[in-house]
This record gives C-alpha cells, sequence and structure tokens, in this order.
C-alpha cells in the first residue's frame, strides 16, 4: 500500500523518522549485547578448561592457593556467568545437553571462586559454616541473584538427571572427582556415565561389608535418596547403583551411609 506523505508536515516526519532509527538502534544495540555475552561465555569456558587443567591434579584436588594468586581466569568465567545463561539467552539453551553442561561448569565455578572469595577455609565442617557457604553467600547467573542451595535445589534437580550429582562439586573431600577439562553438551551423556561409574568404583564413596552384609554408599545418596529412586527409600538404592557395577549387589544387604568429609579439597 502506498502512503501519500505529501501533506504531512516536515518536523512529524522527521520525528518518524528519528523515532524509526531509535527503535533501530536500541535493537541493533540490544542483539550487539547478545552477541557479546554468548561470546564472553565462549571465551570463559577457554579460561574454564585453563583453570581446570592448571589447578587440577587427576585426583580431583584444587590448588586454591594457585588460583588466589592468578584470579584472573577463574574471574572471567564468573564474570560471564553473571550476564549470560537460560534466563537472559533461552534461545541458546533449547537442547537439554546445552543446558545441563551450562549448570553443571557454572555450579563448580561458582563454588571454586567462592572457596576463594572465602580466602580458603579449612572446610565447611559445621551446619553454620555450610548455610554459610551454600545459603548466605549470593551469586548472580545471567542476571539473577541466588545461593548454591537455591541453584542446585530449584533449578538442576527439577531437570530429573540423578547422574548430576556425580558431576556438581563444591570442592570438598567427600565431593565427586572434579575432572580435568569441563563438561560438555556434545559428550554429555558419555561423561556423566563416565562419573557415575567412576563414583561408585571408588571406596571413599561406595564399598561393601559382605561380614556385616552391608551397602556403605556416599551422603550424596542420603541427601538426594529421591532423585535416584522413585521411591525415596534407601532400601532401593542397590537396584540404581546396580546399573553401574559389574556385579549385582546381593538383594538381603542393607544400605548404610558414609559420613561426609565437608574439609576443602585442597592439594597437599
Amino acid at each position: 500500500m502506498n502512503i501519500d506523505i505529501t501533506n504531512i508536515p516536515r518536523k512529524i516526519i522527521m520525528w518518524l523518522l528519528c523515532l524509526d532509527f531509535g527503535l533501530s538502534s536500541a535493537f541493533a544495540v540490544a542483539q550487539s549485547e547478545t552477541e557479546n555475552a554468548a561470546q564472553q561465555y565462549q571465551q570463559a569456558m577457554q579460561s574454564w578448561a585453563n583453570v581446570l587443567s592448571t589447578y587440577v591434579d587427576e585426583k580431583g584436588r584444587i590448588n586454591f592457593y594457585g588460583i588466589k594468586e592468578n584470579p584472573k581466569e577463574l574471574r572471567s568465567v564468573v564474570d560471564a556467568i553473571e550476564i549470560y545463561g537460560p534466563d537472559s539467552h533461552p534461545e541458546d539453551f533449547k537442547d537439554a545437553d546445552v543446558l545441563m553442561a551450562y549448570h553443571i561448569n557454572t555450579y563448580n565455578a561458582l563454588a571454586m571462586q567462592g572457596v576463594i572469595d572465602r580466602d580458603i577455609p579449612k572446610g565447611f565442617t559445621s551446619t553454620i559454616k555450610r548455610a554459610s557457604f551454600f545459603l548466605l553467600r549470593k551469586v548472580t547467573i545471567a542476571g539473577k541473584k541466588t545461593n548454591l542451595y537455591h541453584y542446585e535445589n530449584k533449578v538442576i534437580r527439577p531437570l530429573d538427571e540423578p547422574r548430576s550429582h556425580f558431576a556438581l562439586n563444591c570442592m570438598v573431600k567427600d565431593c565427586p572427582r572434579l575432572p580435568q577439562k569441563p563438561f560438555t553438551a556434545e559428550n554429555l551423556d558419555a561423561e556423566l556415565d563416565v562419573a557415575a561409574k567412576e563414583f561408585f568404583s571408588k571406596p571413599v564413596h561406595f564399598n561393601i561389608d559382605h561380614d556385616k552384609k552391608r551397602i556403605n554408599v556416599s551422603s550424596i545418596l542420603k541427601f538426594y535418596t529421591e532423585d535416584f529412586v522413585e521411591s525415596g527409600k534407601k532400601k532401593d538404592l542397590p537396584n540404581y547403583i546396580n546399573q553401574y557395577l559389574s556385579e549385582k549387589l546381593p538383594e538381603d544387604y542393607k544400605v548404610s551411609y558414609i559420613k561426609y568429609d565437608w574439609r576443602i579439597n585442597q592439594q597437599p
């Protein structure tokens, strides 16, 4: 449809042109900021890979003092997380594996930064210390303030991936081993399977006392029993664990939980 503008006053035409230019400019700025945030995050993932390969040993122990002396790379990861994520850029997280990989890497990086921010404590060995670290310490993810406790329980756990518990790391000794490289969306299913199998292969997380007919499992399975078995009962946990073992557990063995070691997983 053609519009005759010959009778429209020049001032109105100029105002309309300026308005259109302003809206276009604002859209261009917003699009540029979106692209910049995504690019910043991708660069930050390379920094995260460098942090893990440089300051984490093959046993998953962390050189926190080394990070404290050279904080730039980890800080760049935290800065990128503050402006980029599923809440700010939902179009980038339609794939479930992309979403889960983001959450695992984000949780681990924020926990690592938290230890540095707390001047590398010996651990979270009391209820007060754990509350201070997981509940009272604020973190920002994609522009929203939260804490590690709510992030795990209200954001990550509802995604219904129990293997994430073998990947999330709060930087203490009885956490699953922290890998020396980030989790990736491309290989996430295989990486989580490896993490689960490794978890149950370590006596600190899982062992059998045949004399007492007892299965001893990490308290992680106590904290989140309902994530592993629909019944939410510990007697049903062997059914879940069996899928990661070469030999099935005896049906008449009882389940006990191993006391959790909340000391910081610092390299010697």
